[in-house]
């Protein structure tokens, strides 16, 4: 049986562990405060307001250039939110848990060579069911 660290699995920093707790009390915080239902716009608006609060610096709907190849596809992926340029975070609004979000956010971690995201999921009745997190080693 191989340990952990034969299978090079790397714990994530104490700055990835601060920042995950800062994002969680904030995605708890809007829910509580504005409930499900509302447009994904608004709740990415109050994410960034609380980010902004906590001096937490953020990247908004970034644009990703894409390599396939020797070929370079400008704007090839967007991500809904980048955290202080280690945690990727998709925000979702919708009634049924999709599996292509995993997948998404999968190959989003991939192309950015990021190691943490989290799927934030706003419709449901208590936020904490709508937060899915994927580390890549």
């Amino acid at each position: 049986m191989k340990s952990l660290t034969e299978n090079n699995f790397k714990p994530i920093t104490e700055r990835e562990q601060w920042l995950t707790s800062e994002l969680m009390n904030i995605a708890i915080s809007i829910h509580k405060s504005l409930g499900s239902g509302l447009l994904k716009s608004v709740y990415e608006k109050c994410f960034c307001y609380e980010l902004s609060k906590r001096n937490i610096p953020f990247l908004r709907q970034q644009m990703v250039s894409v390599i396939y190849d020797k070929m370079t596809i400008d704007e090839g992926l967007q991500i809904d939110l980048l955290i202080d340029n280690l945690i990727i975070v998709e925000l979702k609004t919708q009634e049924n848990y999709h599996p292509i979000w995993e997948a998404q956010l999968l190959s989003h971690l991939k192309l950015t060579g990021k190691r943490l995201g989290y799927i934030m999921n706003f419709h449901v009745p208590l936020m904490k069911d709508g937060i899915k997190r994927m580390i890549l080693n």
